[in-house]
């Protein structure tokens, strides 16, 4: 079990520690990480030099331009640590042969006097795990969400020594590395982005970092690309209009591509997306991952083939759709739609279906249907019954039927149209079951290139039963 640990006992055992050695590079929130190290004392055995470029200009000369114009960026963080590690090495890597080198790097912008900026930043750390070895990095986004830029600056400085912390005295449990980052910080920040690169972390699985840190609370929301590597919506959904599928994808079938397809020729339709600017997205929650036998590996198969098939994922605590996208809401996402099953889409109606419960519907409702969200219905087929069923057709209690009505006629809630009539009938659970049972018969509820892969790596459990 992990035991907390204070940020001022954590600096002064590493300011003791002869063999960690090296430099602090602070943008945009004051020296706040290299302070507790100099408060706590013997900080001459830890820090090789502090700096912070305050001044764009002068900033720039150093670590050169950013194409974007933007300093709180993940390029920009990078570039501070190549500058000042390269700079670390040529200066002392004879000098100090017996030294494991660090840069820690941070770029923060902390809430303003008008509250149009509520507090993020970037944190880095480049690092020797052994004198003369090779480097390691580790990368975060995190959000503040203290009120006062002073709360604010002193968060990062107990998050950076966590970090540091944590890279040296916890580097062989990845999960307790992760949760230490936390400590004495619960509820005054989030950390939505976690990228750990290096040498002596090849066999750590990125896309699993995206996993835990929302598991254990870090954050609601974390994403990866189809190339694998953990992302933050701010590198690449600025101004952009999603288009989210949420499903547990094990395996991915015919019917969740359908959804995806089908849902984005329509979505881009929209006279408010540009098809240029519309990124499709799939999603999903813990609660997709909690009946898993085995969730590392179902999860890592599941991540496999929807990056195959390129896919950007969200993994999310988000049980209410709303909470995603209150969310997205800081990236100024222009149009968001949801393609959701017309099942599930009725439980949404019906979920607080008593007397007593319309005003938590309404205010539900509210909260999912801003002003950017529109959801798009995809048919299914009623098992018992077999009949299509679609948003004008599907029963609802009387009382939800004119609400349910209404938004349909304002344009918030839309059949999609050009389906698939024939995969209707598919359900990944029964495709999964399949699997397991050495039934062939899956191979036809899938794509074909999640068959290949399916068999190719013996995804969930394959060779297994073969």
């Amino acid at each position: 079990m992990h035991q907390i640990i204070e940020p001022e006992h954590k600096a002064l055992t590493i300011n003791l520690n002869e063999h960690i050695y090296g430099t602090f590079a602070e943008i945009g929130a004051g020296q706040e990480v290299a302070r507790h190290f100099f408060q706590v004392g013997a900080a001459a055995g830890t820090i090789a030099k502090t700096m912070s470029a305050y001044d764009k200009v002068y900033s720039d000369q150093i670590y050169g331009r950013e194409k974007k114009g933007r300093y709180v960026c993940q390029s920009r963080l990078i570039k501070m640590l190549d500058h000042e590690y390269e700079l670390m090495e040529d200066r002392l890597g004879k000098e100090r042969p017996e030294t494991k080198f660090f840069v820690f790097a941070d770029t923060v912008a902390t809430v303003n006097y008008s509250r149009t900026i509520k507090g993020d930043g970037w944190l880095g750390l480049r690092f020797q795990l052994s004198p003369d070895g090779p480097a390691n990095q580790i990368i975060l986004h995190v959000k503040m969400h203290d009120n006062h830029s002073q709360q604010q600056q002193q968060a990062v400085g107990i998050l950076g020594v966590n970090l540091l912390y944590g890279c040296y005295y916890y580097n062989d449990d990845i999960e307790i590395l992760l949760t230490s980052l936390m400590d004495t910080l619960q509820g005054r920040i989030s950390i939505d982005m976690v990228d750990l690169q290096g040498p002596d972390f090849q066999h750590i699985d990125n896309r699993w970092l995206s996993y835990l840190i929302v598991k254990k609370g870090l954050t609601n929301v974390a994403m990866f690309g189809p190339d694998g590597k953990n992302r933050h919506p701010s590198e690449f959904l600025y101004k952009k209009s999603l288009l989210i599928v949420r499903g547990n994808f094990l395996p991915p079938t015919k019917v969740n591509m359908d959804m995806l397809d089908s849902g984005l020729q329509q979505f881009i339709d929209e006279p408010e997306v540009d098809p240029q600017a519309a990124v499709p997205m799939v999603e999903i929650t813990l609660n997709h991952l909690h009946f898993s036998e085995n969730i590392k590996k179902d999860f890592l198969d599941r991540a496999n083939l929807l990056c195959a098939l390129q896919q950007t994922v969200i993994i999310s605590n988000c049980e209410e759709r709303y909470k995603l996208i209150h969310y997205l809401a800081d990236y100024k996402i222009k149009k968001i739609g949801l393609v959701i099953g017309v099942e599930e889409l009725r439980d949404i109606f019906t979920q607080h279906d008593h007397e007593d419960d319309d005003g938590a519907l309404l205010i539900s409702l509210g909260k999912l249907f801003s002003k950017e969200t529109k959801i798009y219905g995809y048919p299914s087929i009623d098992r018992q019954t077999k009949k299509y069923l679609n948003c004008i057709n599907m029963s609802l209690p009387d009382g939800i039927t004119f609400l349910f009505s209404h938004l349909i006629k304002k344009g918030k809630i839309e059949d999609i149209h050009h389906v698939d009539r024939n995969i209707l009938s598919i359900w990944s659970q029964v495709a999964f079951q399949k699997i397991q049972a050495n039934d062939e018969q899956w191979e036809k509820m899938v794509p074909q290139k999640v068959a290949d892969l399916i068999k190719e790596q013996g995804l969930f459990g394959y060779q297994l039963t073969h």
